[in-house]
Formats: structure tokens, C-alpha cells, sequence
């Protein structure tokens, strides 16, 4: 009866009401695409009849949560949805007032918890542990900015490395992972080429910043660099390592009008500090057995970003569980090219590739950008063709998945892109076991998604930003205001408790 009135409560919710959350602008990104276009969630999910998530009963969806969690989430999202109260919370946090003991605690209890795994360690091991008793893993993110000098990046590299080498005093996992490794569907159709078991703790991933570790500035000059070498082959960057390939012919080449000076003695060798930060998490990651996600930023830094974790790929991927993952952004025109490049570039190398696959997080950036510089959009010009574009890259990830020589982390909130995945996966007959295919959303949000793909076998986590309320606050209050739509996943949510009701 309890988990019935909690659910009833949250059908109550009104249909905008995540759209708004932690916006500290009124304008949505997605207003970009058109008011026209497909709204996130479409039609079709709603249908039971192929329900491969089992999304068509809310009551087994949510039985692992309880009563007093949904009615909180409930009405984190009731406030969520009152648009005045969110501007004026969002100038809050921002302002001097958060000094007020009373007004970190409000925030504290709201927003913070409903989205953050806590301020420390010890805070982030609790909600790790209640993630696992609901079938989930977590990835851990301590919120960091970025980067100015290299002071900033050697201490943003210890902190990164704090939470790496924290991961294994947390409680191990009891369930027992295969670690596979390559097979053919024609001879092994049940999957059963594995390696090996693996006891894994309840953390899948560590995650990481470039732009906290190497400068923001010498990214924009390295990044400027890669594009004019790629317009122009015979252009000599004797910096450059070995690296697998990182932009396309259809990749946004605007930013670097004419050709930019060779990087200073300073620059190289500042350059070289930033490559030996990553291997040495990279180094850590590797000998605790953990994969390491590479974040992706904004396209004026993104080459360099691509350029560092391509190269630590190629040292790192050798093992049948790739290390280093990149991360490809799906709302960008040239991100299918990059993907079949990179992964067929690994193939030739006979190593692993590992790719994390979003939609994207800086749309209104990225227009306004190019518009000043009178550069078409990067961005796909409507919602559906991100939507393609996703599901497409997807599609083809799990091939290589399936094949043995690619890892994927699904990143979605999506719910058609989740069951699409979840097909497809099946399909192919990849075991729901397989460490090289894993889905994930952050906390507090597609919540229905990320139970109804642990309910369905599948391997699931849930992005956890976790440090103290002033640094990590920033941070979500930008994902926020670039990551609206991803919000209105919510209201899937909604549609699906109703059939409880």
C-alpha cells in the first residue's frame, strides 16, 4: 500500500517538472532543435506488449526502493517543477548566502542528496552500498573544476587518485563477474568464451577530467594544432605520439581559421606533465582492475582531449577489458565517422577499444560558437536525428562488443534508446554478464531506466558525483542548465506509474 501512495504521489507530479530542475537559465538547449521537434520520450513507450525491460509493471520496476525513498524523490521533483523557486534556488547557491548554516543544510537535504553521493569517502560508501542492494554499481566523480595552472592539475591528479585508491576498502561485491574474452557466435553462441571470474567491487568505473589535469589553455592550442595538421597533412607536430584517429573530414574544423604557432618550450613541456598525469591514473586504474572513463567537453578542446586518451589507449587496452574509455558525443554530426575510425583503427592494432556514448552536454555553446565565427552548427539540427545518431553508434559498438573487440558503457537516459540497446544486446546473444557492455544514468534521474535494465540482467550503474557542497554544487548546476532534456525522461517515468495506479 505504501509503495502504491508513493507512486500515486509521483504521477501527481506535473509533466514539466524535471525540465526545470537545477536550470540557472530559462532557456532550454533543446528549444535549439525547434519547438517541432520529437520530444525525448515518444509515443512508443508506453507499449507493453514488447516490453523487453518489463517497464509495464511499475510495481516490479520499483519493488527494490523504498516507500520513504520514492515519496523524497517525489518531492525533490515536486519543487523541481515550480519554476520561480528554481531560479531563485539556483541564485542561491551561488550566492554568498550558502555561507548560512540554515541554507547549506536546505540545499544539503534537497538537491545535494537527491543527486550526490555525499561530501566524502565515507558518504560515498554508503550510497555505493545501497546502490548494490538494488543491483546497481556505481561510478565515482569528485567534483573538480578546471584546470589554470599546473598547480591546479597536480592537485586535481591527487584527488583523482585519492578516489581511485579508495575503491577497494570499499565492501566487495558477492556476485561473481566473467571477464570474456574474443569468441565466435558461430562456434560459442551461448557466450561461454570467459576467461575467468572476477570479484569487482561495487564501483564499475572511475571517471576523469581532462580538463583538470592539463590547462585549459594549452588544450585550446594543442586542439587548435590537431585540426590544421588534419587540414593539412604535411604539417609537422613534433610533439605528437603515436595516437589512433581523432578527427574526420566532417569534424568541426572552424575554430582554427589560419595556422597557429608551434607550441613553446614551455607549452611542450607542460604538455608532457599532463601526458605523464593520465598515465599515472591510468597506471593506478590498470593495476586495481578499474576502468577509467575519459570525460568529453566542448569542441574547441575536445581534439586534445581525444588526442590524450587515444594515446593512453594504446598502452592500456592490451587486456580483454579495455582500461581507458573515450567518450563520444552523439548530438555531434561527425560522431558515427569518429566512432567507426577509432574502432576500426583498434582492430588494425589488435587492441580493445573502450567508448562511453552520450548525446551531448554543450548545445547552446556550440551554436552560439559557431554562429559568431559564421561556421555551421556541429550539432544535429533536430532532437531525432541525435536520437539516430545515438542508437546508431550503439548498435554498432555492441557488434564489436559482441565480437570481442570493443567495450561500451551505454550512457542514456533515453528509455526507446535503452530497449533499443537491450534488443540488440539480445540479439547478438551477448551475455547480460559481459563486462564489455554496461549501461548507466546519474543519480536521481532515469530512475525507471536504470531498474528496468537491472530487473532485465543487465549490467547497470549510476553516475556519482560525490565531494564537498561548494565544489560539487558548480558542477551540477552546469550539467544542469546544459543537460535540460535529459530531464524530461521523467516524464516517462510518470507514464509508467499510472498504469500502477
Amino acid at each position: 500500500m505504501a509503495n502504491r501512495l508513493s507512486l500515486a504521489l509521483r504521477n501527481r507530479i506535473p509533466a514539466h517538472s524535471t525540465a526545470r530542475l537545477l536550470s540557472s537559465s530559462s532557456s532550454s538547449p533543446f528549444q535549439l532543435a525547434a519547438a517541432t521537434a520529437p520530444p525525448l520520450v515518444h509515443p512508443e513507450v508506453v507499449d507493453r506488449r514488447s516490453d523487453i525491460l518489463g517497464l509495464d509493471d511499475p510495481q516490479a520496476v520499483f519493488a527494490s526502493v523504498p516507500s520513504s525513498e520514492l515519496l523524497r524523490s517525489a518531492f525533490n521533483l515536486y519543487l523541481a517543477s515550480c519554476g520561480p523557486l528554481v531560479d531563485v534556488g539556483s541564485w542561491l547557491m551561488a550566492s554568498p548566502l550558502m555561507r548560512i548554516p540554515v541554507v547549506r543544510r536546505a540545499v544539503k537535504v534537497t538537491v545535494y542528496e537527491h543527486f550526490c553521493a555525499g561530501e566524502g569517502v565515507g558518504e560515498a560508501g554508503k550510497t555505493l552500498t545501497r546502490m548494490w542492494d538494488r543491483g546497481l554499481r556505481g561510478i565515482l566523480d569528485y567534483g573538480l573544476e578546471d584546470a589554470e595552472g599546473n598547480e591546479d592539475c597536480d592537485r586535481n591528479l591527487e584527488e583523482f587518485l585519492q578516489t581511485v585508491e579508495m575503491t577497494p576498502s570499499l565492501p566487495p561485491s558477492s556476485r561473481d563477474f566473467l571477464v570474456p574474452c574474443a569468441f565466435d557466435l558461430a562456434t560459442d553462441p551461448d557466450n561461454v568464451g570467459y576467461v575467468g571470474v572476477s570479484h569487482r567491487s561495487e564501483v564499475s568505473f572511475a571517471c576523469v577530467k581532462i580538463t583538470a589535469i592539463c590547462p585549459i589553455r594549452l588544450l585550446e592550442r594543442v586542439s587548435d594544432l590537431l585540426r590544421w595538421q588534419h587540414r593539412h597533412p604535411s604539417f609537422h607536430l613534433p610533439w605528437k605520439v603515436d595516437c589512433m584517429p581523432i578527427l574526420t573530414d566532417s569534424s568541426p574544423l572552424y575554430h582554427t581559421r589560419s595556422a597557429p604557432p608551434p607550441l613553446s618550450d614551455k607549452e611542450e613541456a607542460d604538455l608532457q606533465l599532463a601526458h605523464k598525469r593520465l598515465e599515472r591514473l591510468a597506471s593506478k586504474c590498470s593495476e586495481l582492475y578499474l576502468p577509467l572513463l575519459v570525460d568529453a567537453e566542448y569542441t574547441s578542446v575536445q581534439p586534445a582531449i581525444d588526442y590524450f586518451t587515444y594515446s593512453a589507449s594504446i598502452s592500456f587496452n592490451k587486456r580483454d577489458v579495455p582500461i581507458v574509455f573515450g567518450t563520444i558525443q552523439a548530438y555531434l554530426k561527425d560522431a558515427k565517422e569518429r566512432v567507426v575510425k577509432v574502432a576500426e583503427d583498434a582492430e588494425r592494432r589488435g587492441i580493445m577499444v573502450g567508448l562511453k556514448l552520450v548525446r551531448g552536454a554543450y548545445i547552446s555553446r556550440e551554436t552560439k560558437l559557431a554562429s559568431s565565427l559564421q561556421a555551421d552548427s556541429p550539432i544535429h539540427s533536430c532532437i531525432r536525428d541525435t536520437h539516430e545518431c545515438y542508437d546508431s553508434c550503439a548498435a554498432f559498438m555492441l557488434e564489436k562488443v559482441a565480437k570481442g573487440s570493443g567495450s561500451v558503457v551505454l550512457a542514456t537516459h533515453n528509455i526507446n534508446s535503452g530497449k533499443a540497446a537491450a534488443s540488440k544486446a539480445e540479439e547478438l546473444g551477448i551475455s547480460k554478464r559481459n563486462e564489455n557492455l554496461h549501461f548507466a544514468q546519474l543519480k536521481g534521474m532515469a530512475d525507471t531506466l536504470s531498474l528496468g535494465l537491472k530487473n532485465a540482467g543487465f549490467q547497470v550503474s549510476k553516475y556519482l558525483p560525490f565531494g564537498p557542497l561548494e565544489k560539487v554544487i558548480p558542477y551540477l548546476l552546469r550539467r544542469a542548465e546544459e543537460n535540460k532534456g535529459l530531464l524530461l525522461t521523467s516524464s516517462a517515468d510518470r507514464l509508467l506509474i499510472r498504469f500502477e495506479s
